[in-house]
């Protein structure tokens, strides 16, 4: 067997997809299915959002007012990667709020006293391997690089490992008339990465905002912009669907494919997806992740 994704993120607290109302049961057996296709990285995709935290953080209490915490999550997943073999990215508290509304600066201050509130209780596990920030751009924003380069510096003094960023393409797919074209993503992301090179180690654009004809040119720009400036490039090979009339059923197992091996292609150094317990799981909610899963292991298998 020959992987193909490597890594996954884990989608709690889920922000546009439904709950899976999952117990610790069920979060074990999904680790061992990863385990099982060669997934050695998993990475939480927000350890808070709004008012939901998945640890009972009192950094949050004090400055949110937070929802009851009822499972601690983040024990839950660093335990199980730690079990399987896996590298945990810890991602950053998302206020849906203070960021997007042009207050950069408390959306760091929040960030920054919750991230040591994270290595105060959780520091000592040794799958801890990665930092991921949260916050999503798809073209240069002045503030949030003011926010990459200052929590950047300080996640680094907390602890010195990797940092993963995964924007999003300003596409047709969720664009539509406003997408902007290669050349101008092109721009755009040159400026992005001169200013985060040195300061993020890691980016994975997200795949799924552009046309499938157009993905080889975005996945190769994405691949030598990132070297240019020292980043590390990584693919998100989405695996969900953008293209239905809902909001977001499991891929078709033929669009996932190509779009691996168009990233494989452009020589990417690891694929990660959005997400596997969701969309790629035999233990998924929705019915179809099981044929899926199914499909994308026969084709690892047969690599």
């Amino acid at each position: 067997m020959k992987p193909a994704i490597t890594g996954t993120f884990l989608d709690e607290i889920t922000h546009d997809i439904p709950s899976q109302n999952w117990r610790d049961r069920d979060w074990e057996a999904d680790f061992a299915t990863m385990q099982q296709v060669g997934i050695d990285t998993v990475i939480l995709i927000r350890a808070g959002y709004k008012e939901q935290a998945t640890f009972p953080s009192q950094v949050l209490q004090d400055k949110i007012g937070i929802l009851p915490v009822y499972t601690d999550l983040v024990e839950l997943f660093l335990t199980l990667a730690q079990r399987c073999g896996m590298t945990f990215y810890f991602g950053t508290y998302d206020s849906g709020h203070y960021w997007v509304n042009g207050d950069y600066q408390t959306e760091t201050d929040i960030n920054k006293a919750f991230c040591e509130e994270f290595i105060n209780r959780y520091g000592h596990h040794s799958a801890f391997g990665g930092w991921y920030i949260s916050h999503e751009i798809n073209t240069y924003d002045e503030g949030m690089m003011q926010v990459y380069e200052d929590l950047s510096s300080h996640l680094k003094q907390l602890q010195d490992v990797p940092i993963l960023i995964s924007p999003y393409i300003k596409g047709i797919k969720q664009f539509g008339e406003t997408a902007i074209s290669l050349d101008q993503h092109i721009t755009e992301w040159e400026s992005v990465f001169a200013r985060l090179q040195g300061i993020v180690d890691i980016v994975a654009f997200q795949d799924g905002n552009v046309a499938y004809r157009d993905l080889p040119a975005y996945l190769q720009a994405n691949r030598e912009l990132a070297a240019k400036y020292g980043l590390t490039a990584w693919s998100n090979v989405e695996s969900f669907d953008r293209d239905m009339p809902l909001k977001f059923p499991p891929i078709d197992y033929r669009k996932l494919r190509y779009k691996i091996e168009q990233a494989e292609l452009a020589q990417v150094d690891k694929l990660v997806t959005f997400e596997f317990s969701h969309f790629l799981s035999p233990n998924s909610a929705y019915p179809t992740a099981r044929q899926l899963h199914q499909r994308y292991r026969e084709w690892i298998q047969q690599r």
